[in-house]
């Protein structure tokens, strides 16, 4: 019993670094705040329960891979984000700061995310390949599969603001 026990917990142990089906739970959420009507935190159960969408792009190294997620667009407008019809005006002045576990940030403009503006695909993904996303990539990452380089894919995505560009 004493072996099957030491199996076990090594087993777990591996199994929460190599991110397999261990570290995927409720623990992990992100939020999203500053210039919204409903403040939200989010974990992968939740954003599960809004629109999912499955986006194919390449990789910094050229590889396809499918990712899965809910549009950023989606996650602001449950948050109350003035988008679409409303977003004229002075509220064209947002934008959206995204910020990682590791502290690196990247910015959006509100009508750059927004369908009724842009077609641009920006994915808040939390699979890929249909495999939670590796513990360096998540759970949470963004993917932007039309900008040239990756330098807004972020990873661990753990923040998001929108603010006004006149504060």
């Amino acid at each position: 019993m004493k072996h099957f026990f030491s199996v076990f917990l090594l087993s777990a142990c591996t199994a929460l670094f190599f991110n397999t089906g261990f570290s995927q739970d409720n623990s992990s959420y992100f939020t999203v705040g500053g210039e919204v009507l409903r403040p939200l935190k989010l974990s992968i159960k939740e954003l599960a329960a809004l629109k999912i969408s499955e986006v194919e792009a390449k990789d910094r190294d050229g590889k396809e891979h499918s990712f899965k997620g809910v549009m950023l667009w989606t996650i602001l407008d449950s948050a109350g984000v003035t988008l679409g019809k409303d977003l004229r005006g002075e509220n064209l002045g947002k934008y959206v700061l995204v910020k990682a576990s590791d502290g690196y940030e990247v910015v959006f403009s509100l009508p750059e995310i927004d369908p009724d503006f842009s077609e641009k695909i920006i994915l808040l993904a939390h699979e890929v390949d249909g495999k939670p996303l590796s513990a360096s990539e998540g759970p949470f990452r963004l993917v932007v599969p039309q900008d040239k380089k990756h330098a807004r894919w972020i990873r661990q995505l753990n923040s998001i603001q929108i603010l006004f560009s006149k504060n």
